[in-house]
């Protein structure tokens, strides 16, 4: 989750609470001097027990019965009021309107924006903040919510053990184009540098969300960004969605983190890699599959059983390949010819040509010649 991404009315306030409460407020990027490997240096809470993202090992997910399907609330009720669509420097801002919610949660949450996390592009690169047995998607979807049963306002939340509430979209790529995703991507080009806002038409921000949003991973977390406040609920849904490689291509070369007047640096990486997950347990919503975890000896025991199994396998050929070898040997032995099969005869034609085959000619005695054939 991206704190910068919370549009520029939040980025006052953001402000607001640092200078009340003496806290320095630091540029930071994801790379270089101030990159994340540094951000600690300058927002402690970013070197804390419970940071985001993380790396789901499914093996070792407890389920919990007791999470149901979770409930978008006003997500498709857009009205004709249009959205802003804003480039932070860090990623691509959707704020939200303030009827949209969350329910299935312990509290009522109220919607307050969204935003991406992307890679570069590059074979096998990452993008997504989240992975799953420590593999990577192209793209992350976060929809950001603050507790507002609990407490009146964002600023006031985020610095809240259990005030913000996270939705976490994972994103493939495919052959075809995502037509819900085409209401973020076909603006990009209005807000190219760092600063740029432009108007776009409401849509359905439900139509961004995985089908199934019954099966998902739970955990304790925090914001991915600086000051990174460990104040998130996070909801990862392990079904993915997907777009395609144009608009992926689109989303990690159009934008720059810079702004307009400044030597131009294409906004991509702009994600955290996962963070210790310490003594957090992360929950799943629906029971792991039966899948059997070999250990180090039984995995031995197979391999060798497999190697027993194609030496035997070899011994039975070689047994085969000798017989037929030794029934072969037969042919070198002297042959014996068998008695010519009798062939039919015409009458008078043949029987003449074998007699004259058969008859011995006298010495001296002149051979009767053989009539010619009819």
């Amino acid at each position: 989750m991206d704190l910068v991404g919370l549009s520029l009315p939040l980025l006052l306030v953001f402000w607001q609470w640092t200078t009340t409460t003496g806290a320095a407020v630091t540029y930071w990027t994801y790379t270089g001097s101030v990159g994340q490997s540094k951000w600690a240096d300058y927002f402690p809470d970013c070197g804390g027990k419970a940071q985001s993202p993380v790396d789901v090992a499914t093996v070792q997910t407890q389920y919990d019965p007791s999470l149901g399907p979770l409930t978008p609330l006003g997500y498709s009720q857009h009205g004709n009021k249009p959205f802003s669509l804003y480039n932070d420097g860090h990623t691509v801002v959707v704020p939200l309107p303030g009827w949209m919610g969350l329910g299935g949660l312990p509290w009522q949450f109220t919607a307050v924006q969204m935003h991406l996390h992307w890679g570069n592009g590059a074979p096998e690169a990452g993008g997504s903040e989240h992975t799953i047995n420590g593999q990577s998607s192209a793209a992350e979807l976060h929809v950001v919510h603050y507790n507002s049963e609990l407490y009146p306002n964002m600023s006031v939340a985020m610095t809240q053990q259990d005030g913000l509430a996270v939705l976490g979209v994972l994103i493939e790529t495919g052959e075809e184009a995502n037509q819900a995703f085409w209401n973020i991507l076909n603006y990009l080009g209005r807000i190219r540098h760092a600063g740029q806002s432009v108007s776009i038409p409401a849509f359905d921000v439900q139509s961004l969300l995985p089908s199934d949003l019954g099966r998902y991973y739970r955990y304790n977390g925090s914001l991915t960004t600086p000051p990174c406040f460990q104040s998130v609920l996070w909801t990862l849904f392990t079904e993915t969605v997907k777009i395609s490689h144009t608009q992926l291509m689109k989303l990690e070369t159009v934008l720059y983190a810079s702004k307009e007047d400044a030597d131009r640096v294409v906004m991509q990486d702009n994600y955290r890699t996962p963070q210790p997950l310490n003594d957090r347990t992360i929950l799943s919503s629906f029971p792991l599959e039966s899948v059997k975890v070999y250990t180090a000896g039984e995995i031995t025991a197979i391999v060798i059983g497999a190697l027993c199994g194609c030496v035997g396998v070899a011994v039975i050929i070689r047994f085969i390949v000798k017989t037929i070898r030794s029934t072969s040997s037969w042919d070198v032995l002297p042959s014996v010819r068998p008695a010519p099969v009798p062939r039919t005869m015409e009458p008078g034609k043949d029987l003449k040509q074998d007699v004259a085959l058969n008859t011995t000619t006298e010495p001296g005695k002149k051979e009767d010649p053989v009539p010619p054939s009819v």
